[in-house]
């Protein structure tokens, strides 16, 4: 498929260049930002423009990979009738895109895609489309990019599978970043847990997280918790959490 990737940050550019892989061709870069639009477009051997004036109108899809909030200006500015138009926000309705054309739909990885990083994982892509045509033209293009990790989820089921990213993304790797930050107060090698957070992270893939729940808390012991807390104690937010986190594993959320 010939694609037109509208957005040029970490999704636009991992995205556009799994797709290149893949064999689609990226024939067009559009960012508000000349000079990253430019570069980007380089790396794709493509061209690049910053004009709504100017965008190609002979694509067979475009993908907006912007921020939540610019989705709304390029649905005002980009008119493809009868071409496949697909933004990658998990928290927006497809909605918004109803005006760019007739076939509109999402094409959201769940995944954290840096543009400076190479992605060691697989990139599920989840579709949801206003009719069937565009249905099956964005699970096609997912599907040369995920192979069989491809699934439809409507706009609740997105936004709920959103939060669940940033409950074990986001808010886990803030958790580790807090952990960091309390060693290297207390002149620990942070290093020595990675071995720790690296069988946490296996076990998952084939025990249910409940049951593989150890440590003081879950086993109640209430002379180990004190002595954490009583350690803790220059560091109030981390107490703040430990507490927290004790009491929610010991009452079984």
């Amino acid at each position: 498929m010939n694609i037109v990737i509208i957005g040029t940050g970490n999704t636009a550019t991992v995205l556009s260049k799994k797709l290149k892989n893949a064999g689609h061709g990226i024939v067009q870069i559009f960012g508000r930002d000349a000079t990253a639009a430019s570069r980007l477009a380089y790396d794709l051997d493509t061209e690049s423009t910053n004009y709504w004036s100017v965008i190609r109108k002979d694509a067979d899809v475009y993908l907006i990979a912007v921020s939540d909030d610019a989705i709304s200006e390029v649905a005002r500015h980009l008119h493809v009738p009868g071409k496949v138009v697909a933004h990658t926000a998990a928290s927006v309705s497809k909605d918004i895109l109803k005006k760019t054309s007739h076939h509109y739909g999402v094409f959201y990885p769940l995944q954290s895609l840096k543009k400076d990083r190479e992605v060691s994982t697989d990139v599920p892509i989840f579709v949801d489309a206003s009719d069937l045509i565009t249905k099956k033209k964005l699970e096609s293009l997912a599907h040369s990019i995920a192979g069989d990790q491809v699934a439809e989820a409507n706009d609740d089921m997105r936004l709920k599978l959103h939060i669940a990213a940033v409950l074990v993304n986001n808010f886990t790797n803030h958790l580790l970043a807090m952990t960091e930050e309390y060693c290297r107060k207390e002149k620990i090698d942070f290093k020595q847990l990675l071995p720790l957070i690296n069988e946490t992270v296996e076990s998952v893939k084939t025990n249910s997280p409940r049951q593989s729940q150890t440590g003081p808390a879950v086993r109640h012991d209430l002379e180990t918790i004190k002595k954490h807390l009583n350690i803790l104690q220059p560091h109030p937010q981390l107490k703040k959490l430990y507490e927290f986190m004790t009491g929610s594993i010991q009452s079984g959320n």
